[in-house]
């Protein structure tokens, strides 16, 4: 079947020289009897070896059709790096794929209920890569933290390999930071998401590590909820209305007891004094940084995720005066006034 779209595949690489002709020759191949048009858009993640000169040698007049090449100048996270894709991609979709674990084969299921309809749809592999223990325990934590604050089982939803609509691609770039809100697409609200299972084993998939993915879920943690942000506040407000009950109990102390150590009235009460300005001001502080974290968060104001209209609209009806009676009607008013 081949679908009558503009589809923009999206490539991240790094340090694949040997292996990039190969790739995207096989990919043009495929994507030629696939869709109707289609355009190849590969973003090099600051490549150490000659990717970028190979790169630049399959763009010439004998090279492939079809392609465009963003070289990055510094590493970033492969959501980033995506994000560069797909934001000059040009496409009715764009799909992201990752050629170290990801199935072109399975593009045409992906296809298929995107243009039924979803909007997103990821596709997931089951077969998973080599993990450390670490690795496994953190990801288990983090799913069911992540889970617990936003309602989302990252583990079933998200994935890299995913084919966007236009209308997604558009939302995404209203927002002031385009790349954190495609991050944690799998949450935004009021797309149609669907995932699709596939078994596949790559030949160069690498072993995960718990480092590798430190970083990047402490970015979609802190980038899609307040809840760590608000939990450090309420930690403050504790304490802070820990030091005012301690000073009411230092103060019952020295009027009710006679045996009090010199000196530890007027001690207590400057500790208690000093650590609760403290807490004051780290609660002013982190609702200050929660609210700044909000405006960089925050994306358009509304989100138009479907729109239709009615075949007849009477309004147009009434406005119609090309009948021939109401014309014959005018002349004749024309004629007696005449």
């Amino acid at each position: 079947m081949t679908y009558p779209i503009f589809l923009s595949v999206v490539y991240v690489v790094k340090d694949q020289a040997d292996e990039l002709e190969t790739i995207l020759r096989n990919a043009v191949l495929y994507l030629s009897d696939l869709v109707e048009d289609f355009e190849v858009i590969v973003v090099d993640n600051s490549s150490t070896d000659d990717s970028v000169f190979k790169l630049s040698l399959l763009t010439k007049g004998d090279g492939l059709p079809n392609l465009q090449v963003y070289a990055l100048t510094k590493s970033v996270d492969q959501d980033t790096a995506a994000w560069v894709g797909i934001e000059n991609s040009l496409g009715d979709f764009a799909a992201v794929i990752n050629p170290d674990e990801d199935d072109i084969n399975q593009l045409p299921e992906l296809l298929k209920r995107a243009t039924s309809g979803a909007d997103v749809v990821f596709g997931k592999n089951i077969v998973k890569s080599k993990q450390s223990v670490c690795y496994k325990f953190g990801e288990k934590f983090f799913s069911v933290l992540f889970r617990s604050f936003n309602g989302i089982n990252l583990t079933k939803e998200i994935s890299q390999f995913r084919v966007l609509s236009k209308k997604v691609i558009n939302f995404v770039l209203q927002h002031p930071q385009p790349a954190i809100t495609y991050r944690h697409l799998p949450i935004t609200g009021g797309f149609k998401r669907s995932t699709y299972q596939y078994k596949y084993v790559p030949k160069n998939r690498k072993k995960k590590r718990l480092s590798d993915s430190f970083d990047k879920g402490i970015r979609i943690l802190v980038s899609t909820t307040r809840v760590p942000m608000r939990l450090v506040t309420a930690l403050t407000l504790f304490g802070a209305v820990s030091n005012v009950i301690y000073s009411i109990y230092v103060l019952f102390v020295s009027l009710t007891k006679t045996n009090v150590e010199p000196g530890w009235v007027s001690l207590s009460l400057q500790q208690s004094g000093m650590f609760f300005l403290i807490s004051l001001v780290l609660l002013v502080l982190g609702e200050y940084i929660l609210q700044m974290a909000s405006l960089s968060n925050e994306g358009p104001a509304y989100n138009i995720a479907e729109e239709y209209t009615s075949t007849v609209i009477t309004r147009r009806e009434k406005l119609n005066i090309d009948e021939p009676k109401v014309i014959e009607s005018i002349e004749n008013s024309n004629n007696v006034k005449n």
